[in-house]
């Protein structure tokens, strides 16, 4: 578990993002609290200055707090040289037309893997843990396994030795079980999540990278265990390869 930022633009920036991550459903100042580590007078009083300036919004029936109209604006200025979802859009589409299951377009952010796109396969059971603006830090969920696994390792030994994610996600995140999970992933190339945030939900991802060659993004499929069997996970493993593999050379053109 990471320490709450000490200065002021480090918990604002902390406080939108736990915002981000509640999936449009509000959040309670108490939750968002709990969710950045500071403390709820603290907090209450970054939100309720973000509020005045129109970056976040309170619904005054509930007290929930909600991303704010002047994010958006900021957001479609942004967007013009940031925004790589248009190329990702047909990956994600073929990934889950090929496969029937619900695949993902994931951008690294920092220390945390924030997902962007989402489009369901045909087959009827999916899995819900992975959904547009849902956040994981590094080494959680397939996205955040893979984008780990490419770092360099001197990156890697840092992240994990200040980073303790057996405290929100149990003992499968310990180092040294992340560190089994990356020399896997680097053998294979793709990552595999067996189950470890929601037992019976698997998940599979690839990296996507930047033009300096690091890795910026991750295609991820997600399904239930049964869909992820030992016969068929090379199969799919190929297929993200390939599309990650493609996109890549689309983004670095």
């Amino acid at each position: 578990m990471t320490s709450p930022p000490v200065h002021v633009t480090g918990r604002i920036a902390a406080v939108l993002r736990a915002l981000s991550g509640v999936e449009g459903r509000g959040a309670a100042t108490s939750a968002l609290a709990r969710a950045t580590g500071l403390a709820r007078p603290t907090v209450h009083r970054l939100l309720a200055a973000l509020a005045a300036e129109g970056y976040v919004d309170r619904d005054q029936r509930d007290g929930l707090w909600y991303l704010g109209p002047e994010l958006y604006l900021l957001g479609e200025v942004a967007a013009r040289r940031y925004d790589v979802t248009q190329h990702a859009r047909a990956s994600v589409h073929r990934l889950a037309a090929a496969t029937g299951e619900s695949a993902f377009f994931s951008a690294r952010r920092g220390e945390e893997t924030v997902c962007l796109l989402r489009e369901d396969g045909a087959f009827p059971i999916r899995s819900f843990v992975l959904y547009e603006g849902a956040r994981f830090p590094l080494g959680v969920v397939s996205a955040g396994i893979v984008v780990l696994a490419m770092l360099p390792d001197r990156e890697v030994d840092d992240y994990l030795g200040r980073t303790d994610l057996t405290v929100h996600w149990g003992q499968s995140h310990s180092a040294e079980a992340l560190r089994e999970r990356i020399a896997r992933t680097r053998e294979t190339g793709y990552s595999v999540n067996p189950g470890l945030v929601v037992e019976g939900s698997w998940g599979m991802a690839a990296t996507v990278f930047s033009r300096a060659g690091e890795p910026a993004w991750a295609l991820t499929l997600t399904g239930v265990e049964s869909r992820f069997r030992d016969e068929r996970r090379p199969e799919l493993g190929a297929l993200l390869l390939k599309e990650a593999h493609a996109l890549t050379n689309l983004l670095r053109a």
